[in-house]
């Protein structure tokens, strides 16, 4: 079995998919104990199709890459301009907020780098912001709104770790928020004498901006308010998210043409088979791992060295941004999740607080170097050397990192909305 391993590692290493190596870990280890149990692969890559809620995976991810193909980018970052671009360093908020909100639709901190950055990075040198600092924002920002429904990284931890995701959702909100308001008020202060005159504020330029965005001010209105009063399920909301988006985008505005629509859904559909092969797959793996109790050999082996939840946390926050910078965040999540998860519990950790504490930590791993995702598609975006994009996001990594710090240790901020 160790050479078989081995082999695993070196095809992984030389660009082998995730989910064959998986599946082929798994495989190869049921093999060993039995060869019938060798059926308990496919069963469960295949039993994945009976989970309801996997169904909001594929349409929230369909209805994100439809906005990013529309000009509602555009109209989103020109009304929270119109409203807070009159304010000292106005123009980063709007792009924090603007960025968080695409990211929490999409699912996918690179598609926000690329989407919105054609807009915001010309806009904040326009309007005086030092290159370094728009640089740094714009990488910083495509990693915010994993932890606002409807992210998908939220809704895979809630399969993974069998957790309510309305729970998940209600739970994102405190830590998300104090994300954005950590960065807000660094760019407050850095850009405090960059500021537009409180006169170029105009009501009637609000008011075009909201005439221009009002087809897609009701969607987050609509999708979150219906999953946080109990009135939609979280498939149901996505189901009723696609339907929307459709209308907006394609019929009403016409900024998406119909010969287009089977690109962008094949686009969209290449990253949701990927995730849910990785989850099939490491499923299965799952099983295995628990069958031959490695989760109390992790356990016995922590103990060793760690006996107090403190010392917990602070291992496993180590453990996790080491992780986010060389894993993507689906992968981890499918891989560690299970492993951590009974652990955590022994610890006292909420599995809900420890998907806040995942996620948020995983979240930095975008901004991580040597290989963090959000560093080479800013440098290749915006035509940046590497090491300039690093440059630029240190501060943002270092308050990003104190926030992380504060979820990990403060649970009732994770746990205050949940019920």
């Amino acid at each position: 079995m160790i050479l078989v391993g081995l082999i695993l590692l070196l095809l992984a290493l030389f660009g082998a998919p995730l989910f064959a190596v998986i599946a082929a870990g798994a495989l190869a280890n049921f093999v060993a104990q039995d060869p019938q149990l060798g059926v308990v692969v496919p069963i469960e890559i295949y039993s994945i199709a009976e989970m309801p809620i996997l169904l909001a995976i594929p349409l929230f991810t369909f209805a994100g890459y439809m906005l990013s193909e529309s000009q509602a980018p555009g109209r989103l970052v020109g009304l929270t301009r119109a409203m807070l671009g009159w304010m000292p360093g106005g123009l980063a908020i709007v792009s924090i907020i603007a960025c968080a909100l695409f990211t929490a639709f999409t699912g996918a901190s690179g598609v926000t780098i690329i989407a919105l950055g054609a807009i915001l990075y010309p806009a904040l040198a326009q309007d005086g912001y030092p290159e370094r600092f728009n640089l740094g924002l714009v990488t910083a920002g495509g990693s915010l709104g994993l932890l606002f429904a409807p992210s998908l990284p939220l809704i895979l931890y809630g399969v993974v770790a069998e957790v309510s995701i309305d729970d998940l959702f209600k739970a994102g909100v405190m830590p998300g928020m104090l994300m954005l308001l950590a960065l807000a008020l660094y760019s407050l202060w850095t850009n405090r004498d960059n500021r537009s005159a409180i006169s170029d504020f105009s009501w009637a330029a609000v008011g075009r901006a909201l005439r221009d965005a009002g087809w897609e001010l009701p969607l987050p209105l609509i999708v979150l308010g219906g999953i946080y009063s109990g009135l939609l399920a979280v498939s149901e909301a996505a189901a009723i998210t696609v339907v929307y988006v459709f209308l907006v985008e394609v019929l009403i505005r016409r900024e998406i043409a119909f010969s287009a629509l089977p690109g962008i859904m094949r686009e969209s559909m290449v990253l949701v088979g990927g995730i849910l092969l990785i989850l099939g797959a490491s499923l299965a793996s799952t099983n295995y791992v628990i069958d031959a109790e490695v989760p109390q050999q992790l356990l016995g082996w922590i103990s060793d060295y760690v006996n107090t939840r403190t010392g917990f946390l602070w291992l496993l926050l180590l453990f996790l941004l080491a992780l986010g910078a060389f894993l993507d965040i689906f992968s981890a999540l499918v891989l560690v999740v299970p492993l951590i998860l009974p652990v955590a519990q022994e610890f006292g950790v909420e599995p809900v607080h420890l998907g806040m504490i995942f996620l948020a930590a995983m979240q930095l791993g975008y901004l991580t170097p040597p290989v963090g995702l959000n560093l080479f598609i800013a440098g290749h975006r915006f035509n940046r050397p590497i090491m300039q994009v690093y440059s630029a996001t240190w501060p943002f990594l270092l308050i990003l990192g104190i926030t992380v710090i504060i979820i990990t240790f403060w649970p009732a901020l994770s746990l205050f909305l949940v019920t």
